[in-house]
């Protein structure tokens, strides 16, 4: 019995990966420029919805997992085979313009990295940024699924390592910790943080895709002890993702309320390396560096892979991978060359995708409540009301967002 425990438990562990990729959506360098913002100018004040939108996103990145292998399709295609032409391309459109919202953010965030370590102009950064991702998409396309999820999750770990890194010199008050976990808002600003926040953290393309990385990586078991084993190491490698992921987020949040809410150093990501650096040392500031040009090829190649996903689902078509990465640079790159704000560039990229998650998240929610499709596996009722009410409040967070914007513009 003891040799059998140990035997499964070992292939549970070989089986965890695909959440680890999906979890790279939720520390790309919008969540460091959502996070950043918020900890500068509010302090501990958001800290709450950092945390609140990790357990969302842990809840829906568990659905689109489980769709993918009960049905054995990805969400997308899913989603398309219920849909009219006209209605796939116009859904396709809205996905497509959320994956290049997605790429600003990751382009961006990668082109200050390399400015900050190397001193590199934005453009020529960005450039770099979107060759890597090729890169490492094509570890994926040459080597397989589990040295590209290898890959992705090495770079996950040194994500972490750059953004903690802070915590081992100057640790945040706990009592300010835990007033940042009470639910409140402060003016128009905080709410379009807020948004940026849960627009970073539970991110549309990340939805779409963990349907399909679960497919590539375990394709669609058999109804039975298969699928109820795949099933329980698929919620074991989402807690473990999400945990990673919330840990950065909210370090990346505390660690801009600790060294920027009272420093002169503007709200932005440049702004929280210089205070790092002239408060906490060269070396802690290398590491966020470090840590945000990691996240940056990480995500804009997860995001590249999202995209094709996407188009493949909706349209049953495919795009070469370099016509497709140079179409999604293009947005990116030409803010770079246009000297837009990078910082407040990639707020705005989260807050574009928080209006897409409701297009992600209800038909997820619908998908896997709906018994023939699932079967046995269909949500239970109260997953299915968790779910509802995730859409609700993302959706109620939007369009509270845009009233503030116009009432105070």
């Amino acid at each position: 019995m003891a040799q059998g425990t140990q035997a499964s438990l070992k292939k549970s562990w070989y089986l965890l990966g695909p959440a680890f990729v999906a979890a790279i959506a939720y520390v790309d360098p919008g969540n460091v420029a959502a996070n950043v913002s918020a900890g500068a100018q509010f302090g501990y004040l958001l800290l709450w919805v950092v945390v609140v939108a990790n357990l969302l996103a842990g809840v829906v990145q568990y659905l689109s997992a489980k769709l993918g292998l009960v049905t054995g399709r990805s969400l997308p295609a899913t989603i398309g085979r219920r849909m009219g032409r006209p209605a796939r391309i116009v859904y396709w459109v809205q996905a497509e313009l959320v994956a290049m919202a997605t790429d600003v953010a990751e382009v961006v965030g990668g082109a200050i990295a390399l400015r900050i370590l190397f001193g590199l102009p934005l453009l020529l950064s960005g450039v770099i940024t979107g060759v890597v991702s090729l890169l490492l998409l094509a570890i994926q396309d040459r080597r397989g699924q589990i040295i590209f999820e290898r890959v992705i999750t090495g770079l996950l770990l040194v994500i972490a390592i750059g953004f903690a890194a802070s915590f081992f010199v100057k640790t945040p008050p706990p009592d300010a910790v835990l007033g940042g976990m009470v639910p409140r808002f402060r003016g128009t600003e905080s709410v379009l943080l807020a948004a940026a926040i849960l627009g970073a953290t539970v991110m549309p393309h990340a939805v779409y895709l963990h349907s399909g990385l679960v497919l590539d990586r375990h394709g669609h078991p058999e109804q039975g002890p298969p699928r109820r084993l795949l099933l329980r190491v698929t919620r074991l490698d989402v807690v473990l993702a999400m945990a990673v992921a919330g840990a950065v987020n909210a370090a990346m949040l505390l660690v801009a309320a600790i060294n920027l809410k009272r420093s002169s150093a503007p709200a932005s990501i440049d702004g929280a390396y210089d205070a790092i650096h002239g408060t906490l040392g060269a070396v802690i500031a290398i590491l966020f560096a470090v840590g945000l040009l990691a996240s940056g090829l990480a995500s804009s190649s997860v995001g590249a892979y999202a995209g094709a996903m996407i188009m493949q689902g909706l349209l049953h078509r495919t795009v070469p991978i370099v016509v497709r990465r140079l179409i999604t640079l293009c947005p990116a790159l030409a803010i770079l060359a246009l000297g837009f704000d990078p910082t407040r560039a990639l707020v705005l990229s989260q807050v574009v995708l928080s209006f897409g998650i409701p297009f992600a998240v209800l038909p997820l929610v619908r998908l896997t409540s709906n018994r023939e499709l699932m079967g046995s596996d269909a949500n239970h009722p109260v997953t299915t009301a968790v779910g509802w009410a995730i859409a609700l409040v993302i959706s109620v967070l939007n369009m509270v967002l845009i009233w503030l914007t116009v009432a105070g513009g």
